[in-house]
C-alpha cells in the first residue's frame, strides 16, 4: 500500500539530528552533545502543579485555545518580559509545544506555490511542512553574514510569491541573534507587504548579552510569535508551546489547532500556568549556569584553533570544522563517535548551507563538558 502515501510525505526525511542521535544512542559510555534537551529537572513548584491537576482530577478538554487562565498569564508573562501586548481572549493559542504552532501556522498562511525565506543554516523543523503545504522553501546563506540574518541578505530573495519569512531568534544551530535595530530594519521594510513573519522565539529566555527583543514589539500585524516553555523551563516533556498572533489571523490559525488536537493537555497547562506565574523568572538560575558554560566551552574550542561565534543564546556553539580534515560533517562526527565516544549533529541536518560544520550542545554538566572537549582535541591533535 505504500505507494498509495502522499506523495509529499515520502519525499521528507526524518530531522537529521533525531537521525544521527539514534544512530548513536546505542554506544556505551557515550558523551553526546546532540540533542537540544536542557539537563535540569523541570522545576518542582511546575510538577506539584502536574500532580495536584491529576488528583483533582482536572483530566477533561479545556478550551480549544487553552484554559483562558493559562492564556492570560501567557500575555502577562511576554508582556513583563519582552513588552508585547496580546488579549487573552483572542490573540494567543496555546498548543502542544512550539513544534505544533510552527505547524499550524504554516497550514494556515501558506498556499500551494507560496516561498518561505529561510535562513541557511536552520533547524530542519520548518522546511518539511513547507514542502508539504506545497510551497517552496528558500534558503539565505547566511554564513559569510556572522550566521545574522539581516534585513541586506532578505531584500534579494524577496519576491511576489513571498508569503512568509522566518525568524528564528536566538538561532538553533548557531546560537546567534538578531539586535533591537537589525529587527527594525527588518520591521520598517516589510510593513504594509503581504509577508507574514514567522517569530520563533523559543530560546527567548536565554539570551545573554542583551535583552531578547522580538520583531512582534516594531510588526505585530504581520507577526506570528511562537514560543513555549521546552527551553526555558525544562519542560520538553510536557509539550507546551504558545502561538502569540494579532486575533484576524489566530481566529484562523485555532480552526487548524482545533482539528490538529483538539487542546493542549489540561493537566500540562496547569504545569504550564505555574511556571509562567510564580516561576516567571524560573529560567534565570539556568541561564545563569549555561552561561558559565558557554564561557568554558568558548574558550577551549577557542585554544583549539576552531573557527567559531560565541552564541548570543540558546546552547548550541556552530562550529567550522578544520580545513585539514577533508571528511562531510557526516562523516567527521561519524569518525568522531567511532574514535572518541563523543557526539554531535552533522552540520547537513541544518540544510545545505550547514554542511562543513557540526553543532555542539553545551546544555550539560561542566565535568561532561570537560571531558568531552578534552577528547575533542585530542581527536583534533591527532588529524594534525
Amino acid at each position: 500500500m505504500e505507494h498509495l502515501i502522499n506523495q509529499r510525505v515520502k519525499k521528507i526525511e526524518i530531522s537529521g539530528i533525531r537521525k544521527f542521535f539514534n544512530m548513536v544512542a546505542h554506544i556505551d559510555d557515550l558523551i553526546s552533545f546532540t540533542i537540544g534537551q536542557p539537563d535540569f529537572p523541570t522545576p518542582e513548584h511546575v510538577k506539584e502543579a502536574g500532580i495536584a491537576a491529576i488528583e483533582q482530577n482536572f483530566t477533561s478538554y479545556t478550551h480549544n485555545a487553552g484554559t483562558l487562565e493559562l492564556r492570560e498569564a501567557a500575555c502577562n508573562f511576554v508582556k513583563v518580559k519582552y513588552g508585547l501586548d496580546y488579549k487573552p481572549a483572542s490573540e494567543v493559542i496555546v498548543t502542544a509545544g512550539a513544534s505544533e504552532a510552527i505547524d499550524i501556522a504554516f497550514r494556515t498562511i501558506l498556499k500551494e506555490g507560496s516561498e518561505v525565506l529561510l535562513p541557511g543554516p536552520i533547524y530542519p523543523g520548518y522546511e518539511p511542512i513547507i514542502k508539504m503545504m506545497g510551497a517552496t522553501p528558500v534558503h539565505v546563506d547566511i554564513r559569510t553574514n556572522q550566521f545574522r540574518f539581516t534585513l541586506e541578505m532578505i531584500k534579494p530573495f524577496i519576491t511576489e510569491k513571498t508569503r512568509c519569512i522566518v525568524l528564528p531568534y536566538p538561532s538553533n544551530p548557531t546560537g546567534v541573534s538578531l539586535s533591537e535595530s537589525e529587527l527594525r530594519e527588518i520591521a520598517d521594510y516589510l510593513k504594509n507587504k503581504d509577508i507574514f513573519i514567522l517569530a520563533d522565539e523559543i530560546y527567548s529566555e536565554l539570551e545573554y548579552d542583551q535583552p531578547h527583543k522580538s520583531i512582534a514589539a516594531f510588526l505585530k500585524d504581520q507577526t506570528i510569535v511562537i514560543n513555549g516553555l521546552s527551553k526555558s523551563h525544562s519542560m520538553t516533556g510536557w509539550r507546551i508551546g504558545f502561538l502569540f498572533a494579532p486575533e484576524d489571523i489566530t481566529k484562523h490559525i485555532l480552526k487548524v489547532h482545533q482539528y490538529n488536537i483538539s487542546c493542549a493537555t489540561s493537566i500540562a497547562q496547569k504545569a504550564a500556568l505555574a511556571a509562567v506565574t510564580t516561576g516567571i523568572d524560573d529560567a534565570l538560575v539556568m541561564k545563569s549556569e549555561y552561561l558559565k558554560r558557554r564561557e568554558y566551552v568558548f574558550q577551549r574550542l577557542s585554544a583549539m584553533g576552531l573557527d567559531i561565534i560565541k552564541p548570543d543564546g540558546a546552547f548550541y556553539f556552530f562550529i567550522k570544522i578544520p580545513d585539514t580534515i577533508p571528511l562531510s560533517s557526516f562523516d567527521f562526527a561519524m569518525k568522531l563517535v567511532q574514535e572518541t565516544k563523543v557526539a554531535v549533529v552533522p552540520g547537513s541536518a541544518f540544510s545545505e548551507y550547514g554542511e562543513g560544520y557540526f553543532r555542539l550542545s553545551f546544555a550539560c554538566s561542566m565535568e561532561t563538558l570537560e571531558l568531552g572537549l578534552n577528547r575533542l582535541e585530542q581527536f583534533l591533535r591527532n588529524w594534525n
